[in-house]
């Protein structure tokens, strides 16, 4: 069976596609607007751990959407939440059997309810999955640390390919590197480097 995996190059998201290869034929796939060439950071984990790659080609228009709440909201997290579902979106369209991304029990931002996946499956005749779903963050760090070869920083200066990647360019762009502060609190980022 054919499954298609959101992917950023982080931890969650190689933790999921390792778990998951047992049972499908993993394709991995990054989000990508055509804002910034972050998605080539993806493409390297991806190939180094041996897993196929696309680019998940998304509307440029929804992560201007996205951007446009963050500064409304004056936070990320529902923008980031907007982006999400339009990836899981594009990525349901697609010709796989079963679709997944790396989302954990105490995710914050991006979550996916009982109900979005439920209307997924049904509109798009595709499973999904989400196989970090029972784990904390303490369970998933203990699994990564034995498995994965992992960076770790703050959000500015890991190389890695998730959306946020992308809203904050759009954001240094429009309005100069120093607003990213205004809307992003400072956080960590992974970015896996070998897999064990």
């Amino acid at each position: 069976m054919e499954l298609g995996l959101l992917y950023s190059g982080g931890k969650d998201s190689t933790l999921a596609a390792l778990l998951l290869e047992e049972f499908y034929d993993v394709t991995l796939l990054t989000a990508h607007f055509g804002i910034s060439d972050d998605w080539q950071h993806a493409r390297e984990t991806a190939e180094s751990a041996g897993f196929a790659f696309e680019r998940l080609e998304c509307d440029p228009d929804v992560a201007r959407e996205a951007v446009d709440r963050i500064r409304e909201d004056g936070f990320p997290r529902n923008g980031i939440q907007h982006v999400h579902q339009h990836a899981l979106e594009r990525l349901a369209a697609r010709e796989f059997d079963a679709i997944a991304d790396g989302t954990r029990r105490d995710d914050r931002v991006p979550t996916v309810s009982r109900a979005q996946a439920q209307s997924l499956e049904d509109r798009h005749d595709v499973d999904y999955i989400a196989p970090l779903s029972g784990f904390g963050r303490s369970a998933v760090d203990r699994l990564v640390e034995a498995r994965l070869d992992v960076t770790v920083g703050p959000s500015e200066e890991i190389d890695r390919a998730d959306y946020e990647a992308e809203l904050r360019a759009l954001i240094a762009a429009e309005e100069g590197r120093a607003a990213i502060a205004d809307y992003f609190p400072d956080h960590d980022q992974t970015y896996v480097t070998d897999i064990r």
